[in-house]
């Protein structure tokens, strides 16, 4: 019975994390992209798109997800529905997932060597061949070792989600460890949570480290 609640959590807590971690991964590369490009001495110099854009990316970055995630319960409830259990995580997990993997894929493409840029637009590239060929492949292991961050910091914020209704081993830490005084059950929660961790941490290592050897 035990082993059956436990990996129903851990399926639920790696759905959550999956679909928001798509679709931020999707929706922030995008975004980090245009905060780039649109910068001053950017191919698509737009200062004043970069300065609404980065100040919407810093006002999600500055609220506490606990804060967040209330905050967006008519906005979640509009969505899928609902307010409770793993689709409503998932909404506002990819709110604050996604401009904290832009700024660190922002950082990543500002890293590129501004020569290969010169020397690209020296040749005669278009601007979008510059960015599809040049800075995201340039960015790309720094791209992933700041997605693979990310997730980490998804699976602390999942936690905290399950704990107020979402599901996941939050929600079997916070109901059967903490509301019953329960320490093995807390500490069983702790050490999966450690386990995919550490894993999803060296799956993201080691990829980078190979991109990084191409």
């Amino acid at each position: 019975m035990w082993f059956d609640r436990l990996l129903q959590g851990v399926l639920d807590t790696l759905l959550m994390v999956g679909v928001s971690s798509l679709i931020a991964l999707l929706a922030g590369i995008p975004l980090a992209v245009i905060l780039v490009t649109s910068g001053k001495g950017g191919i698509y110099e737009a200062p004043l798109v970069n300065r609404v854009l980065g100040a919407f990316v810093n006002l999600f970055r500055s609220i506490p997800f606990l804060i967040l995630m209330v905050a967006l319960i008519p906005f979640t409830r509009l969505i899928v529905g609902t307010t409770y259990g793993v689709w409503a995580a998932v909404v506002p997990l990819t709110i604050a997932a996604t401009p904290f993997f832009a700024r660190i894929a922002e950082v990543s493409l500002r890293e590129v060597d501004h020569g290969l840029i010169e020397a690209a637009q020296a040749m005669g590239c278009r601007r979008w061949h510059i960015v599809w060929h040049v800075l995201l492949p340039e960015a790309l292991p720094g791209i992933v070792g700041g997605f693979t961050i990310t997730l980490v910091t998804m699976i602390n914020s999942s936690a905290m989600a399950g704990a107020i209704g979402a599901g996941g081993l939050g929600d079997i830490a916070y109901r059967y460890g903490y509301q019953r005084f329960d320490s093995q059950i807390m500490l069983t929660v702790i050490v999966m949570l450690v386990v995919l961790v550490a894993l999803i941490q060296l799956g993201g290592d080691r990829l980078a480290r190979g991109l990084n050897k191409r």
